[in-house]
């Protein structure tokens, strides 16, 4: 198994800033698409973002486009999400996710599609 380690989280006032970070361990020789993803208190887990293995394409959701970014290390096998702007509909749990793909530009936005999550990092933000 990869395992995937988020860190990052905390306790932020609206429109603050936090930038997470998903670091992979294990089995990382192969090539892996990465995503994000969130559960809000009540409510189903959500695709927030994803970026390709090799770094080209990357993918938001509607809610979040503008103000968070994606982007990722090879060499370090860490993906980060810089979130901007945030809001209080921002709180949930944030958990990272990966995908062994032999398609370099390959993004995947379904939970589903994914074998590899961490444990979650807590995200609240007040207003």
């Amino acid at each position: 198994q990869v395992q995937l380690v988020e860190s990052g989280g905390g306790l932020v006032q609206a429109g603050g800033s936090l930038r997470l970070s998903c670091a992979a361990s294990g089995r990382t020789r192969n090539s892996f698409a990465m995503g994000w993803f969130r559960q809000a208190p009540g409510l189903e887990r959500e695709f927030v973002g994803a970026i390709s293995w090799n770094g080209g394409s990357v993918s938001y959701t509607d809610s979040v486009k503008g103000r968070f970014t994606i982007s990722k290390d090879n060499a370090e096998n860490t993906v980060y999400l810089q979130m901007n702007s945030l809001k209080p509909e921002d709180t949930a749990v944030y958990y990272c996710a990966a995908k062994a793909t032999i398609y370099p530009g390959r993004l995947y936005s379904i939970s589903n599609d994914y074998n590899y999550w961490g444990q979650g990092t807590q995200v609240t933000v007040s207003s």
